[in-house]
């Protein structure tokens, strides 16, 4: 029971880290609508994406497990089609530089800033992992 109050905490935490500064991925309900898309983004991580995972394993095996993101963005999009409090919308990048390395700038699409939104949550949820392990 803690394990589970543990992870829904770590996901509710994570959706409003990456929501205050992605500005592509919205919560719209205040808390109530946070509350709600950590559980359904907690239920899709637990009972979806190890499904996913077993589908997707000859692709991944292929891939070296680079075709393993997939089943984060479904978890992602799966929340964005079920809970209605969260929105993904496209995102115009100004551009930018850092030390001498140029990024042009460019329109993402909503599946473009799911990818990249998908990437954020994952990376950020297994450091927390990581570091209360």
């Amino acid at each position: 029971m803690k394990a589970i109050i543990r992870t829904y905490l770590i996901d509710v935490g994570v959706l409003w880290l990456v929501s205050q500064s992605f500005p592509s991925l919205m919560i719209l309900g205040g808390v109530k609508g946070l509350l709600i898309g950590g559980l359904a983004f907690m239920l899709a991580n637990v009972l979806l994406v190890p499904l996913l995972k077993v589908l997707f394993l000859p692709l991944n095996l292929l891939t070296l497990g680079i075709f393993g993101w997939i089943s984060n963005v479904l978890a992602l999009y799966i929340l964005v089609s079920a809970v209605p409090y969260f929105k993904l919308y496209p995102y115009s990048y100004p551009g930018g530089s850092l030390g001498g390395f140029g990024i042009p700038a460019m329109d993402l699409s909503a599946f473009e800033v799911a990818i990249i939104a998908s990437l954020l949550i994952g990376a950020i949820i297994h450091i927390i992992h990581w570091i209360i392990k």
